[in-house]
């Protein structure tokens, strides 16, 4: 697996089959390829979704293994309101919200920037919010070790505005939560920082 990077360079041979596929995909449901507005379309989305799906080739664990620093603080870190972008595994459809993640080191911290880069890796997958959180949650749990970790993702799915039920104002929360924050003092203390406008 490759470190985090943003990928803007393309593999031409993947990046050309996916194109084909997607050609014919247009072409299937009654459109033209040649039409000036779609000639480049096939490629353009072979692109988005190769770049929507760059989470298959990076280590999220190696991510926090290279920014792990010894330190004794052993309080909550919150890092909260993080943006992600994922495509539901069913239909392929984007889900997009916030990620909220908590953790109490023990021992070592981490960067604060890699616990955005660790929700990014996971979500630039075909996925599931279920197990986006649990990819997650058990990521730092693994590598960090800490005394405590919580993750609590709120997201709106396009498979259900767009096509299904059409519910455009549904929002799905999911959580996952271990070692310290398993406790209900701990983890109210955390659900009450992450509602909070501290601004």
């Amino acid at each position: 697996m490759a470190p985090y990077r943003n990928l803007e360079e393309y593999n031409i041979e993947i990046t050309n089959e996916v194109k084909e596929h997607f050609s014919k995909i247009v072409g299937d449901i009654g459109e033209d390829v040649t039409r000036e507005g779609l000639v480049k379309t096939p490629e353009r989305a072979a692109k988005a979704m190769l770049f929507l799906t760059q989470g298959y080739k990076q280590d999220a664990e190696e991510i926090l293994i290279g920014a792990m620093f010894a330190e004794d603080y052993d309080d909550m870190v919150i890092i909260k309101d993080i943006e992600l972008y994922s495509l539901c595994e069913h239909h392929m459809l984007p889900f997009f919200g916030k990620a909220h993640v908590a953790y109490i080191p023990n021992g070592h911290i981490v960067g604060l920037s890699k616990i955005p880069r660790v929700v990014d890796i996971f979500a630039r997958r075909l996925q599931v919010q279920e197990r986006l959180t649990h990819d997650i949650l058990e990521c730092i749990n693994k590598t960090l070790k800490p005394k405590g970790v919580a993750v609590v993702i709120e997201a709106a799915h396009m498979c259900m505005m767009m096509r299904g039920v059409q519910k455009q104002n549904s929002v799905t929360t999911t959580s996952g939560f271990r070692g310290q924050f398993e406790k209900i003092e701990t983890r109210n203390e955390f659900l009450k920082l992450v509602s909070a406008d501290l601004s």
